[in-house]
């Protein structure tokens, strides 16, 4: 078993908040992730992918084809998006980096799957003190 990551970097704005609660619980609860006119954060994204190597390629996945599904699937639906109001995998869902983290794999796992190999980990990194890693469903 080998593990493979590819880095990844996009723009993007949110906004922390609940609609059923008050701008005051919001901002209570939220702190300046509530602030109703968004902000933004330069996200980094690791994808790491595990599988065997295939001996006639040398490869686990190719890393071309990775980052062309990262592209597709995930940064040209979030790359200077409004999370909230723009990306479709994020509707009806508390936009924190938690959620992101797991609608990007949710996003990712079915078209790495094609190329036989797994999702590992979506490491998904907000600022430079705060990031988030999802392993997935693990039960």
């Amino acid at each position: 078993m080998i593990f493979v990551t590819r880095r990844e970097r996009f723009n993007a704005a949110h906004r922390l908040f609940r609609p059923e609660y008050s701008d005051e619980k919001n901002m209570e609860i939220f702190g300046k992730c509530s602030n109703p006119n968004w902000h933004g954060h330069n996200y980094i994204l690791f994808v790491t992918v595990k599988g065997e190597i295939n001996h006639e390629t040398g490869f686990t996945i190719n890393l071309k084809e990775l980052s062309r599904i990262i592209r597709v699937f995930v940064l040209e639906k979030l790359d200077h998006k409004n999370i909230n109001l723009e990306v479709d995998f994020m509707k009806n869902r508390l936009t924190s980096t938690e959620n992101i983290a797991i609608g990007i794999w949710e996003e990712l796992e079915p078209h790495i799957k094609e190329h036989n190999a797994q999702l590992h980990c979506v490491k998904l990194v907000e600022t430079e003190n705060n990031f988030v890693e999802y392993f997935g469903n693990e039960n």
